[in-house]
């Protein structure tokens, strides 16, 4: 039977059509910049570079140190219904569950995408004051707990990449000072977690540590969320500890599952 040609909707928004397509590209052909996304859509570079910023921002495509773009995340879940991330988080949540119950605390599973950390897990705890669900947020990885624990494992020439002056000429109070932000992952990497009080939200403190794969490379972060006004730092050996327990598990499990 043949199908009938697709007609544009009545009322059809040029931007999101603009979106779709460039997301399309990006799936079917890898990667594109933004001189070629302007001429395949006809629009100002401005606006194209709007458009990929914002699929950015989504986790649709990421920025290379090239500044190309090219598939992200989810488009890689529409391509594989079983992607890395998907499998982590489904991994994941039985042991962010376990967690709550014992610590009756909010927890997160997160990943890092270039300089945002994208929350793709969250269990909230019973407590009727509580830190909410945290998934699907996106947040910039330097103001978030998981987002310090990705970046304390690159090298300097790598975080140099993730927070190249030239990505911020458009926002540059954006970027973090790099002399403390060095200074600050070289204390968690020490220590093996990270402590966030009030810097991504007011009100709320975090505490996290990482979640290992394959030859020991960091996968995402757990943390805890709780009400700054419910915080005892002497209880922070034992949530640590709580933490790490539940990241073994996340690794043993995958771990197992590779093999």
């Amino acid at each position: 039977m043949a199908r009938e040609l697709k007609q544009p909707p009545a009322y059809a928004i040029a931007s999101v059509d603009h979106a779709l397509r460039l997301a399309t590209l990006l799936q079917l052909e890898g990667s594109i910049t933004v001189a070629e996304a302007a001429d395949r859509l006809d629009v100002a570079r401005s606006t194209a570079h709007r458009l990929l910023q914002m699929l950015v921002y989504r986790d649709f495509a990421v920025q290379d140190a090239s500044r190309g773009y090219h598939a992200g995340p989810v488009l890689e879940l529409a391509a594989h219904s079983r992607s890395g991330t998907s499998h982590l988080r489904a991994v994941a949540l039985p042991h962010l569950r376990r967690l709550v119950d014992v610590v009756d605390e909010s927890a997160n599973l997160a990943i890092r995408t270039g300089d945002t950390t994208r929350f793709i897990a969250s269990v909230e705890c019973g407590q009727a004051l509580r830190v909410g669900s945290r998934e699907g947020m996106v947040f910039p990885a330097h103001r978030t707990t998981a987002g310090l624990l990705l970046l304390s494992e690159l090298s300097a020439a790598e975080l140099d990449e993730v927070y190249a002056a030239e990505r911020y000429d458009e926002s540059p109070d954006d970027r973090p000072d790099l002399a403390k932000l060095r200074a600050e992952l070289t204390r968690i990497r020490r220590n093996g977690f990270a402590l966030n009080q009030g810097r991504s939200e007011r009100g709320i403190v975090a505490v996290g540590v990482p979640v290992r794969g394959a030859e020991h490379a960091v996968l995402a972060g757990i943390s805890l969320s709780i009400p700054s006004v419910r915080y005892d730092r002497h209880r922070l050996p034992t949530l640590v500890a709580m933490l790490h327990k539940a990241a073994g598990a996340v690794e043993a499990e995958l771990g197992k599952q590779a093999g």
